[in-house]
C-alpha cells in the first residue's frame, strides 16, 4: 500500500471513530501508539516539523518502520488498520487553488455572454478558438486505454524525444458554438498568430460563409495568451488583414486571466478530440487528422481537420505605424480584453452591446458601481 495520506479535518470525525479504534489500539496493547502514528502522519500540525517522514511518502511500510525506531511493536497490517480506524485514507492531489482572480473576472464573462447571446439570436457566427496541446508524432506513448488482445499491448518509444524527420503537431482550433461543429489545422511549423487567424480563414472559407451568408461580423473568444494573446500585435494585425479580405468587423473578447479552461473549445471539442485518440500513437500527420476528423459526440458534434503546411516564423516585430494603421474600436469596458476590429474601407464599428446597455440587462447581473481603477464589476 503506497501514497499520501490525508486526514479528515473535522474533529468530530475523530470522536466518531473513537469506538471504531478500540478493536485495533486493543490489538496492538499500546497506549501511545495512536498518537505517535498521527504524529508522523500531520508533522506539521500535530507533531515534529523536522520528521525525517516529512519529505518522504508515508506508505504503510514507511510509518510502521518510523514507529519501529521509536521503540513500537507493530507491522505494516496494524498500522493500515489503525489509519483506517482513526478515520484516514489514501488520497490523490485535488486542482480547487486557482490563483488570484482578476477583480473583474465574473463581469467579463457576463460581458462575454451578452456578447454571445445577441450574435447568435442575430445568426452571426460566434467562434471559440484556441491551440491544443502541441503532440509529437511517432511511435510514442499517448495516456489512456483500449481494448487489445490479452498481453498483447502496443509497443512505442521508452523516451519523448523529438523525431526531426517528423517534427510536432500544432492543432490550432475553431469551435463553432451554433452549428457543435469543429474545424483543427494542424500546423507543422511554429504557432504564431498569424497561423492562429490562418486557421479561422480556412475555417471560415470552408465551412463558415456557406453556413452564415449573411453575416456581417465574426465573434471570437478567446484566451487572453499564447498566439491569440490580447497584448499580440501580430494576431491584431493579421485579424485586420482577415476583416479586410472577408468585408466583416471581427469582435474578440478574451477571457479573464488564469480561466483558459473555460472556453467552450476546451470542453467541447479537445476534450473529445483526447478521449478518441486514447492509447493510439501519433505515428504520421495523417493518423493525428483522420483521429481529429472521425471524432464524435453523442449531442452530434462533427469535427473537420487538414493539415497545414504552411511556414509561419517565429519573432515577427510588428511596428508602430503597422499598428496604427489598425481600424480597431475598443470596448468600453476593458478595451484591452475587448474590442472590434473593422475593414479599413469604413470607419470603425463598435460591434458590441455598449456597456451601459449591459450593466442594465437584469439576464446578465446589475450594476454595482465603481471598482478598482474605476472599472465596474456584475454581480450573480
Amino acid at each position: 500500500m503506497g501514497g499520501t495520506l490525508g486526514a479528515h479535518s473535522a474533529a468530530g470525525s475523530r470522536t466518531q471513530n473513537r469506538d471504531l479504534q478500540e478493536p485495533a489500539l486493543a490489538k496492538a496493547g499500546d497506549p501511545t501508539l495512536l498518537q505517535d502514528l498521527e504524529a508522523l502522519v500531520e508533522p506539521t500540525t500535530r507533531g515534529d516539523p523536522e520528521s525525517s517522514l516529512r519529505w518522504t511518502c508515508k506508505s504503510v511500510r514507511r510509518l510502521a518502520q518510523a514507529l519501529q525506531a521509536q521503540g513500537h511493536e507493530v507491522s505494516r497490517t496494524l498500522v493500515a488498520e489503525l489509519l483506517n480506524d482513526a478515520g484516514y485514507s489514501l488520497q490523490g492531489n485535488r486542482k480547487t487553488k486557482e490563483g488570484e482572480s482578476h477583480p473583474d473576472r465574473d463581469a467579463q464573462f457576463g460581458h462575454i455572454n451578452a456578447q454571445v447571446a445577441a450574435a447568435l439570436a442575430e445568426k452571426q457566427p460566434v467562434i471559440s478558438v484556441d491551440t491544443k496541446k502541441k503532440e509529437l508524432v511517432g511511435d510514442f506513448r499517448n495516456p489512456g486505454r483500449e481494448y487489445r488482445p490479452q498481453g498483447n499491448p502496443e509497443e512505442v518509444r521508452v523516451h519523448d524525444f523529438l523525431i526531426k524527420e517528423l517534427g510536432r503537431a500544432v492543432p490550432y482550433g475553431v469551435y463553432d458554438l451554433a452549428a457543435n461543429s469543429g474545424w483543427v489545422s494542424i500546423g507543422v511549423d511554429h504557432d504564431t498568430a498569424a497561423f492562429a487567424v490562418n486557421s479561422i480563414r480556412q475555417w471560415w472559407l470552408t465551412v463558415g460563409r456557406a453556413r452564415y451568408p449573411e453575416a456581417t461580423r465574426m465573434l471570437i473568444t478567446a484566451d487572453g495568451g499564447g498566439s491569440n494573446g490580447s497584448r499580440v500585435r501580430l494576431w491584431k494585425r493579421e485579424l485586420q488583414k482577415l476583416a479586410n479580405q472577408f468585408a466583416l468587423d471581427i469582435v474578440v473578447s478574451h477571457l479573464p486571466p488564469g480561466t483558459s479552461k473555460w472556453n467552450k473549445i476546451e470542453h467541447r471539442l479537445f476534450s473529445f478530440i483526447s478521449q478518441n485518440w486514447r492509447a493510439k500513437p501519433l505515428v504520421s500527420y495523417r493518423v493525428i487528422v483522420e483521429l481529429i476528423s472521425a471524432t464524435t459526440t453523442k449531442t452530434g458534434l462533427t469535427v473537420r481537420c487538414e493539415l497545414d503546411t504552411g511556414q509561419y516564423p517565429s519573432g515577427i516585430v510588428v511596428s508602430d505605424a503597422e499598428m496604427s494603421a489598425i481600424n480597431i474600436k475598443r470596448a468600453e469596458f476593458h478595451g484591452e480584453w475587448n474590442y472590434t476590429i473593422s475593414p479599413n474601407t469604413h470607419p470603425p464599428s463598435c460591434a458590441f452591446i455598449s456597456w451601459r446597455t449591459l450593466r442594465m440587462t437584469p439576464k446578465y447581473g446589475r450594476y454595482t458601481g465603481p471598482t478598482a481603477r474605476g472599472r465596474r464589476s456584475l454581480a450573480f
